[in-house]
C-alpha cells in the first residue's frame, strides 16, 4: 500500500484560510470551562485560544487518532481520544445518544452455506446450524420520542446467540459511513444534533451546523450520496439492507485470514418512499415503521434477511484506488460478488420493550473465534465507545468538575452536558471544525500543534519500525471518487431526488458561506450535480472547492441503484381499496383475492368503519378514510357508485387521496364511477392508472415517468 501520509484535515482546512486559532475571539467572561482564567500563559498567548483536554492539557491535533503507524491499530494509550469519546458517551441520560429511537424483534439464523474453508466460527461449520438472534432497527439523530420517517440513517444492528458466545453484528442500512476516524464521531454527532443554543431541529440534518461540518468534511460526500439517496427514506424497516460497514476478518482453523465486509440483503427486496410521503407519514402515524414491523410479525408474515459476504484477500486490497480500511469506501460488488451465506428471520415481537429493546447493550467487540477485527481507526474507536457507553449509561463523567480534580489552569473545549454538569458554556460552537467565526460567532478553541501534547516517536532500543503517528494513510484522501460512482449509478430519477434532497436540506441553511462551500465540494463529485444544486438555491456555482487527492473516474455499479434493482413483486406490499354505501361486495372480494394471491395485503378503506351496506352484503372497514391516507399504502384502488364518486368528490380527503397517490407515482386502480374523483384529483391516464382487471399486470410498482409531471425536482 502507499507510505505517502495523506493531508489530514486540518491541512484541508488550512488551505481554505482556517488556520488554527485564526479569528477566534476570547472569551468575554472570567472564568473558561469552569477552570480559573489566567489572562497570559506561559508563552504570552491568550489560555482561550487554545484546544486543551478537561485537565488544562494543550492538545496538539484533534483530527486523528494515535495509531502503531499509518494502518496499524489505534492505540489505548491515547487519553485525548479517550477522554474526548468517554465523555461523549455520557453526555445524555438516560436514553442513547444516537440511535435513540428503536424497534426490536427476536428471530433465528440459519447458516445456508458451511464456509469452514473461510472462518473457523461455529455457525459457518455446517449447513443448517443455527442460534437465536435479536435484532435493533433505529433511526441515528432523533431521541426517543422522534417520529420514524424522518430522512436519516437506520441502524441495523444484530445480536447472535452463538454456542460460542455472542456475536453482535452493529451496523445501519448503508455500507459506508460519514468519517473516517473515530475521533470525529462526537464532532458528527454534535453538528447533527440539535443545535446547542436553541434545542432544534429534533431528527434533522437540515441545518446549519450540520452543513457546516460536512462542508469542512470532505470525506464525508460518498455518505452525504447516500444520506440524500432514497436509501435513508425507506418504506419499511422489513426493506432495508444491513451492512456491517467495516473490513473484517474471517480466520480459518489454520489461522489464515482474509477481509470480510458483511451485508443483510431483504428477502422481500429494497424499497423507499418519497420525501413527501415521508414528511406526510410522520403525521398521520409517526410509528411507522414500528408498528408495521410489529405487526407483519404479529401477523405470521415474518421478514427475513440472507447473509451475504464478500472475502477478499490482501492482495486484493492493495490493487484497488482505495483503502479498505476506510470507512468511507465501499467494496463494488461487481469486483467482490456477495457470497449468501445464511438467513436471518424474525418470528417474535418482544414481550416488554423496556425490558428488551430498550436494554439490549450491542458491543462491537463481541465476536467469536473465526472472526476478528481489522485496524480500521472508526472500528478500532467504537470498540471501546460502546463498552464504555454500555457500563454506566446512568453515570457522570463530569468528576474533573469537583474541586480536589479540577485542574488549575483553563480548560477549553467542545465537550458538553452530562449528568451534575454545573458549567455555562455558550453559543452553538461544540463541534471542530467549525466555520462559525466567518459569520461573526464564536468558534471556539483550535489546536496548538507547536505547544500542544505530542507522542514520542523514537523507540530506538527497540528499533521498532511502526512508530505512533496521528496520520492517515495516503488513499484516505480520495473523498469523492466512490460519491461519484455512487451518483453516477443512480437512475436519472434518483440523481434527481438526490440533488432536490440538497436543495431542501441547504435551504435550510441560514450561513451563506456555508451553502457555498458545500456546493463548491459537490463540484468534486459531479458538475451537473452541483449546478442543479446551485440553481435550486438561486446562487452562483461556486468555485470548486480544493480536494486533497484528485478523483478518479470508477465503473458505476447497478447494485448501488433502488430503482435498478427494484423488485415488481407484491408480497409484503399493502393496497388500500376505497369503498362506500353500495359498493359491488363482489369485485371487492376479487381485488382483495388477487392481492394476497401476490403476497400482499388488502386494507379497507372507507368514509365510516364499521359494518356497511354494500351490493351483496355487508363489509367493515379496516380503516377511515382521513385516518388512513395514501401515503401509508403503497398502491390504492377504489370501487364506488356513481352517487358515492359524486358526494366524496367533494370532500378534500377523498380528493387528497387520490392526489398523493398520483404525486408518489403509485400505481391506482379503479372502476368506471371513480373517474369524476380522478378528474378532481387531477389524475391523468399513463401505465400506472388502470382499470381493476389490469391491476394484477402493474401491481404496486412505483411510475417514476409521472415525477416530472407531478412535482418540480432540482
Amino acid at each position: 500500500m502507499p507510505k505517502k501520509p495523506a493531508p489530514s484535515p486540518a491541512t484541508d482546512n488550512q488551505l481554505h484560510g482556517h488556520q488554527p486559532g485564526a479569528g477566534q475571539p476570547a472569551f468575554a467572561t472570567e472564568q473558561g470551562n469552569g477552570g480559573e482564567r489566567h489572562q497570559t500563559a506561559s508563552d504570552g498567548a491568550d489560555p482561550a485560544a487554545f484546544l486543551t483536554d478537561n485537565f488544562g492539557h494543550r492538545i496538539s491535533d484533534n483530527q486523528n487518532s494515535l495509531r502503531a503507524g499509518e494502518r496499524g491499530p489505534t492505540l489505548l494509550e491515547d487519553f485525548v481520544l479517550r477522554e474526548k469519546i468517554f465523555h461523549f458517551d455520557h453526555e445524555r441520560i438516560p436514553e442513547r445518544i444516537v440511535h435513540a429511537r428503536g424497534s426490536g424483534a427476536h428471530g433465528v439464523f440459519e447458516c445456508t452455506k458451511a464456509i469452514p474453508g473461510l472462518t473457523k466460527a461455529s455457525i459457518f461449520q455446517t449447513e443448517g446450524a443455527s442460534c437465536p438472534v435479536f435484532v435493533r432497527f433505529s433511526t441515528v439523530a432523533g431521541g426517543a420520542g422522534s417520529v420514524d420517517t424522518p430522512r436519516d440513517v437506520r441502524g441495523f444492528a444484530v445480536k447472535l446467540y452463538t454456542d460460542s458466545g455472542n456475536w453482535d453484528l452493529v451496523g445501519n442500512n448503508i455500507p459506508v459511513f460519514f468519517i473516517q476516524d473515530a475521533m470525529k464521531f462526537p464532532d458528527l454527532v454534535h453538528s447533527v444534533k440539535m443545535e446547542a443554543d436553541r434545542g432544534y431541529p429534533q431528527a434533522a440534518s437540515a441545518h446549519d451546523t450540520f452543513w457546516d461540518f460536512i462542508g469542512l468534511m470532505p470525506e464525508a460526500m460518498h455518505m452525504i450520496m447516500w444520506a440524500m439517496s432514497d436509501r435513508t427514506i425507506p418504506r419499511s424497516l422489513r426493506m432495508i439492507e444491513g451492512f456491517g460497514v467495516h473490513t473484517f476478518r474471517f480466520v480459518n482453523e489454520k489461522g489464515d485470514g482474509k477481509f470480510v465486509k458483511f451485508h443483510w440483503k431483504p428477502v422481500l427486496g429494497i424499497q423507499s418512499t418519497t420525501w413527501d410521503e415521508a414528511v406526510k407519514i410522520a403525521g398521520a402515524d409517526p410509528d411507522f415503521h414500528r408498528r408495521d414491523l410489529f405487526e407483519a410479525i404479529d401477523a405470521g408474515d415474518f421478514p427475513a434477511w440472507d447473509l451475504g459476504v464478500q472475502v477478499f484477500d490482501q492482495a486484493f486490497a492493495a490493487k484497488q484506488p482505495y483503502d479498505v480500511l476506510d470507512a468511507t469506501k465501499l467494496i463494488p460488488e461487481e469486483d467482490v460478488p456477495v457470497e449468501i451465506v445464511g438467513r436471518m428471520t424474525l418470528n417474535r415481537n418482544v414481550d416488554n420493550f423496556f425490558a428488551e429493546t430498550e436494554q439490549v447493550a450491542f458491543l462491537p467487540s463481541n465476536i467469536i473465534p473465526g472472526i476478528d477485527f481489522s485496524n480500521d481507526p472508526l472500528l478500532q474507536g467504537r470498540l471501546f465507545s460502546y463498552l464504555d457507553t454500555q457500563k454506566s449509561r446512568l453515570g457522570t463523567t463530569n468528576f474533573h468538575q469537583i474541586p480536589v480534580n479540577a485542574p488549575k489552569c483553563p480548560f477549553h473545549n467542545f465537550q458538553r452536558d452530562g449528568m451534575m454538569q454545573t458549567l455555562v458554556p455558550t453559543g452553538r460552537a461544540n463541534y471542530e471544525p467549525n466555520s462559525l467565526a466567518e459569520a461573526g460567532e464564536n468558534g471556539g478553541p483550535r489546536p496548538s500543534p507547536a505547544t500542544g501534547f505530542s507522542t514520542f516517536t523514537t523507540n530506538d532500543e527497540r528499533n521498532d519500525p511502526a512508530q505512533k503517528l496521528r496520520i492517515r494513510a495516503e488513499l484516505f484522501a480520495d473523498h469523492f471518487s466512490q460519491a461519484r460512482m455512487f451518483y453516477l449509478s443512480q437512475t436519472e430519477n434518483e440523481q434527481a431526488h438526490i440533488a432536490s434532497a440538497l436543495v431542501f436540506e441547504l435551504s435550510k441553511v441560514m450561513l451563506d458561506h456555508v451553502r457555498v462551500r458545500v456546493v463548491g465540494q459537490l463540484r468534486n463529485i459531479n458538475e451537473d450535480l452541483a449546478k442543479r444544486v446551485a440553481d435550486g438555491l438561486a446562487i452562483d456555482l461556486p468555485a470548486k472547492e480544493k480536494a486533497a487527492r484528485a478523483p478518479v473516474d470508477l465503473k458505476p455499479s447497478d447494485a448501488l441503484s433502488i430503482q435498478k434493482n427494484a423488485d415488481d413483486t407484491m408480497e409484503g406490499r399493502k393496497v388500500a381499496i376505497l369503498f362506500a354505501e353500495g359498493s359491488d361486495k363482489a369485485a371487492i372480494d376479487a381485488l382483495k383475492a388477487t392481492i394476497e394471491k401476490a403476497g400482499g395485503t388488502a386494507f379497507l378503506v372507507a368514509p365510516k368503519v364499521g359494518g356497511i351496506k354494500v351490493k351483496g352484503g355487508t363489509l367493515k372497514a379496516d380503516g377511515q378514510l382521513a385516518g388512513s391516507p395514501s401515503v401509508l399504502f403503497d398502491a390504492v384502488a377504489s370501487i364506488l357508485t356513481d352517487d358515492q364518486a359524486e358526494t366524496l368528490s367533494k370532500q378534500g380527503a377523498a380528493v387528497q387521496w387520490f392526489m398523493d397517490a398520483f404525486g408518489h407515482c403509485k400505481t391506482i386502480a379503479h372502476d368506471e364511477a371513480t373517474q369524476i374523483l380522478l378528474d378532481k384529483a387531477g389524475v391523468e391516464k399513463d401505465g400506472g392508472v388502470v382499470t381493476l382487471d389490469g391491476f394484477a399486470k402493474v401491481g404496486t410498482r412505483r411510475h417514476w415517468a409521472r415525477e416530472a409531471k407531478v412535482r418540480d425536482l432540482a
